[in-house]
């Protein structure tokens, strides 16, 4: 049949187009919050990580805060070198721990629990992260726990370590 002309087929071009789009749309934004929420948990540990490193430098020079004993001002820069993931209300999964030197099992404590030559640990136990975009719809937050430790100096003279 000559003379004959087709109608353009534009109208399920288009919709083909939506379709596509919806069908790589997805899959991207998926694999973009995926990327998000993993760098975000791994910045978050290594944030933890260098805060609790920063906190055992502080210790083993018997360094205090004014108007605080040992523990409290340990803490404190671990909570102002978290980048503000930890707060005042953290306070209950920072730790300050003690060990004897030939025993690293034990946790010493009490009055020359923190003398020269034990090893001190400082730890962020149990912080909870919540996911932004939930894995297979589970709403169960990541733990992340991080450890440093490190033996304290000896004292000048006969000094004796602060109050815990």
């Amino acid at each position: 049949m000559t003379g004959c002309i087709e109608k353009p087929r534009r109208s399920k071009e288009s919709g083909n187009a939506m379709l596509e789009f919806g069908l790589v749309f997805v899959p991207l934004f998926a694999i973009i919050f995926a990327i998000s929420d993993f760098s975000m948990a791994i910045f978050m540990r290594a944030t933890l990580q260098q805060a609790v490193r920063e906190g055992v430098r502080y210790a083993v020079t018997y360094q205090t805060m004014s108007g605080m004993c040992q523990d409290a001002s340990i803490k404190q820069v671990v909570k102002t070198a978290s980048s503000g993931f930890l707060t005042s209300a953290n306070d209950a999964i920072i730790f300050v721990k003690y060990h004897a030197p030939n025993d690293l099992t034990t946790v010493v404590t009490g009055t020359g629990s923190n003398a020269a030559g034990n090893i001190v640990e400082v730890s962020v136990e149990g912080y909870m992260y919540s996911w932004m975009a939930p894995i297979s719809r589970s709403t169960t937050p990541l733990s992340i726990t991080v450890t440093a430790a490190d033996r304290t100096e000896s004292l000048p003279g006969t000094a004796t370590p602060p109050c815990r």
